[in-house]
């Protein structure tokens, strides 16, 4: 019975090894047939996997080497000789399949994938993990080691993945996979090394010459003496040494290995992926890569079913990323909605948990801060969105995030450290969640929270219970008052004597001197400093924060430059304490050519205050400029009317016309120097009393009394409001022109003076305005009726041509008075000459000898009279008749009596 059991165990014994040795020499044969470069890479290495895969199973089921020893010991010597040959031909399908492994391998180092699919297998069924394939797999990491030594570069992306399956088999509990497990690692980290660049011997010692791979299946003893021990069950120096030899993309690879293995349902693989997995990031965190995916992949796992010890070690891995990482940690825990769910929280509170990295982690949430809550992002640029939605919901995020972090007791050093970062940001962010309260109801106040948190842990408890009684936290929700709110804390802030004052003005004045990010952002900078400062200075401020106020007055932003004009206008009382008043005055002036009304008006007034108090010296120095500045604001051509609304206009040449008047009465010690400032601004001063805005009249009235009073000229008496005759003022300042002989000396003996004033006032003839086109062709049939022997031939045809297009204008009083205007320049044309020297004579001529202007235009009668005719035009055209041609004719013949009556008082 014995013998025919040990007969039969010779035949099984025999057909496994035989039908494995055929099958395998027959997928060798297959898999290296593949084996070429006309072959599609993809598709070889999925069909050399394949039957790979095949051969490994069969590997796997043929008898075991205890089951051949086993027959070879129960034989007798009869028999001794066949039990030999089953040996050799199992070492035989060994060596066949390890051949096959090392040819693929010898031809392409990318086939040490298979190597790390084959763990994979054995790590999914235990029943494959043998010492014999372990064995198998050293062999060929052993002639890897030795071969990638010949070569440059080394294209080996599956060596993270392998390194993560071995190193869990260091930890085995046989003996004999640890070793084959250790020293298959040694030889991975050898590869790793010289792909990275680095000499072979990882442990800083020469290696010594392995020998030929021999025919027995165990490695020989010299290589076991060889194999570092340190590699066999110390988590921790396979993590040291794992973390050197690796460059960052396979290191990441053998994290994210070791990642997944927390969520097998073996808790013992689970258990040891979890002790090396963070041991590798406690020392080579730096090297990881795809922390976002990391941290993402963490979020999907711990919102499943997970367990206690899987929680824990990918908490801790968020924790030991963020040590290294901690913007790409932060900003992925950003992209998520608000609020925070209970996965996320747990997350925030992983991530936070070290007193290292709150000084980094506040640093990311402020950057974060800077971006305004709702904002578009804009997906043309192609940049990568940093929110799950279109809107950037970060900030809020950040919000919420610093409600969870700030009370925290590690945070307690570093919160101190960023006190007025987060101060100004959180009420930036208060600022902006006025606009989220319209969308979104029901969200949480997260910035207001973390404000009202950050105050209390920063030992300013009362300052937020005042705040809270003077119910400061609605004023930012509404529209009128969101700017109040901010005074409001800065304000309390400052009663309260905060202890950070001084850290908060640096950063402030910091920020100030900056480019702003946004316009509204300076808004607040600005009222929260100014506060500040008035607090705890007296005015005026030093000169450092002087200079950004003075920057601020032409700032883009209009509230911004209202704000700093008014905190410079209450410094009016001590203007002669500042030292570089000159500069801050020029910079007032500068925002009088601001495209916004408000801030014009604003720098008028602030001017105004300042000039009231500046010493005469300092003034007088600068009046000619101050002068010059008005001159534009008076001029119809400053403004585009379409732009704003005439009453808005109106009241900003209101404002210039009585401060340029104010002005010359300040300096009427110094009329030398605004002499020809005075005669720059004469013809819209004459033009504008015309203006149908009772403002405008009073301020041009008022101004034009006191250069009157200053020239000595006498047109007072037209001036007032019983006697006020347009016509009759601008007859009387051109006599006095004449009758002024210093004046006469300057303006009338040189030419080009007077054609500046005709100039001037024929630009008024393409106004819209009625009433000045009529004004300057009064204005300038008396200017050239005054002066018109200094104009050459030239400059008189220049003008000629002017008067030409008035008279199809389409008011009938501009074409009468223009047909008179327009006889005038005939008139001085006729006597006129291009010679520039007898122009000259005829200069020095009328020097000598002047005749004093007298009614040329009749101009209220005249207007008197077409105002009636038209009245009778409009009653009785359709009863009589009366055609635009016949209107027009009998218009001309009352225009041409009333001239007669002129004529005839010229005679007597």
């Amino acid at each position: 019975m014995n013998n025919q059991l040990q007969a039969f165990a010779y035949e099984y014994v025999a057909a496994c090894l035989l039908d494995a040795y055929s099958s395998l020499l027959s997928k060798q044969a297959m898999i290296l047939a593949m084996n070429s470069s006309f072959v599609d890479p993809l598709l070889q290495f999925e069909f050399q996997l394949t039957q790979v895969e095949s051969s490994f199973k069969l590997l796997i089921a043929m008898p075991s080497l205890d089951e051949v020893k086993e027959v070879n010991n129960s034989s007798n010597d009869q028999e001794d000789l066949e039990v030999r040959c089953f040996f050799v031909l199992y070492q035989n399908v060994l060596n066949v399949f390890e051949d096959t492994l090392l040819i693929l391998v010898s031809k392409d180092f990318y086939k040490l994938q298979i190597l790390k699919d084959m763990a994979v297998w054995m790590s999914k069924d235990s029943s494959y993990l043998q010492e014999r394939v372990m064995v198998i797999i050293s062999r060929v990491l052993s002639f890897a080691s030795r071969k990638v030594k010949s070569y440059t570069s080394v294209d080996a992306p599956c060596l993270g993945d392998l390194a993560a399956e071995l190193s869990l088999l260091c930890s085995h509990s046989d003996l004999a996979i640890t070793q084959q497990a250790a020293l298959g690692m040694y030889h991975l980290l050898c590869i790793a090394k010289c792909q990275n660049g680095k000499n072979a011997d990882i442990f800083k010692k020469d290696t010594m010459d392995m020998k030929s791979r021999s025919n027995s299946i165990m490695p020989s003893p010299s290589e076991m003496d060889f194999l570092p021990k340190i590699l066999q069950r110390d988590k921790a120096k396979i993590a040291q040494h794992v973390g050197q030899s690796l460059i960052p993309s396979l290191l990441t690879d053998f994290v994210w290995s070791l990642l997944m293995k927390l969520s097998e349902t073996n808790y013992k693989t689970a258990s040891q992926a979890s002790c090396m997995l963070k041991l590798t990031l406690e020392y080579h965190a730096d090297k990881v890569t795809m922390v976002s995916k990391i941290v993402s992949t963490i979020y999907k796992k711990l919102c499943g079913n997970s367990t206690h010890i899987m929680n824990h070690a990918m908490l801790r891995v968020i924790t030991l990323l963020t040590r290294t990482s901690p913007k790409k940690v932060i900003f992925q825990l950003m992209d998520y909605p608000v609020p925070a769910d209970n996965t996320l929280i747990l997350m925030w509170h992983a991530a936070g948990s070290e007193a290292s990295v709150a000084p980094h982690v506040l640093k990311t949430l402020l950057l974060i801060l800077k971006g305004k809550p709702g904002e578009t992002q804009d997906s043309s640029t192609g940049g990568r969105r940093l929110s799950l939605d279109a809107t950037n919901m970060m900030p809020v995020a950040a919000s919420q995030a610093l409600c969870m972090l700030l009370p925290v007791s590690s945070y307690r050093k570093a919160v101190a450290q960023f006190f007025p970062q987060l101060l100004m940001a959180l009420i930036l962010q208060v600022f902006y969640s006025r606009d989220l309260r319209l969308t979104a109801n029901d969200r949480p106040f997260f910035a207001r929270d973390a404000l009202r948190i950050l105050l209390k842990c920063s030992g300013l408890q009362e300052v937020d219970t005042a705040l809270e009684e003077k119910d400061c936290w609605s004023q930012f929700s509404q529209v009128l008052y969101h700017h109040h709110g901010i005074y409001l804390v800065a304000r309390t802030l400052s009663d309260y004597h905060f202890p950070q004052f001084p850290e908060t003005l640096h950063y402030l004045y910091k920020l100030s001197v900056e480019d702003p990010r946004r316009s509204e952002d300076t808004v607040i900078t600005v009222i929260f400093l100014t506060e500040l400062l008035n607090n705890f200075f007296k005015d005026p401020f030093p000169e450092e924060f002087l200079i950004l106020f003075r920057n601020w007055i032409n700032d883009s932003n209009p509230s911004v430059s209202k704000l700093s004009l008014q905190k410079i206008a209450s410094m009016a009382p001590v203007i002669n304490e500042i030292e570089n008043i000159c500069s801050l005055i020029l910079s007032i002036l500068d925002a009088f050519l601001s495209k916004e009304k408000t801030v014009v008006i604003r720098a008028l007034i602030t001017l105004r205050k300042l000039l009231e108090k500046l010493d005469k010296v300092t003034y007088s120095s600068l009046c000619t400029r101050i002068a010059s500045s008005y001159c534009p604001l008076m001029d119809h051509n400053h403004y585009n009317l379409n732009t704003f609304l005439s009453d808005s206009y109106g009241g900003i040449r209101t404002i210039a016309i009585q401060h340029f008047g104010e002005l010359v009465k300040d300096m009427n010690q110094y009329m030398w120097m605004l002499t020809d400032v005075v005669f720059e601004s004469l013809v819209s001063l004459i033009l504008y009393l015309e203006d149908t805005e009772l403002r405008v009249f009073n301020a041009c009235k008022f101004t034009l009394e006191i250069c009157a009073s200053q020239f000595n000229w006498s047109t007072s008496y037209w001036l007032k409001d019983k006697n006020y005759n347009f016509e009759m003022i601008v007859l009387n300042i051109c006599n006095n022109l004449v009758s002024d002989s210093s004046v006469f000396t300057t303006y009338i003996s040189h030419g080009r003076y007077l054609t500046d004033l005709i100039s001037h006032a024929l630009g008024y003839l393409w106004s819209s305005r009625t009433y000045l086109r009529r004004g300057a062709v009064i204005l300038t049939g008396y200017l050239v009726k005054l002066g018109g022997h200094s104009l050459l031939r030239v400059e008189t045809e220049v003008m000629l041509e002017a008067i030409d297009q008035v008279l199809r204008d389409e008011d009938p009083l501009i074409r009468e008075l223009a047909k008179i205007t327009h006889k005038i320049f005939k008139e001085i044309a006729h006597g006129s000459t291009s010679s520039a020297v007898k122009q000259a004579f005829r200069r020095l001529f009328n020097f000598f000898y002047f005749k004093k202007l007298k009614l040329v235009y009749h101009y209220d009668e005249t207007y008197a009279q077409i105002a009636r005719l038209k009245e009778a035009k409009d009653a009785k055209s359709d009863k009589e008749g009366l055609t635009e041609e016949n209107y027009e004719d009998f218009l001309s013949k009352d225009v041409k009596f009333v001239n007669a009556l002129e004529q005839t008082s010229e005679e007597e």
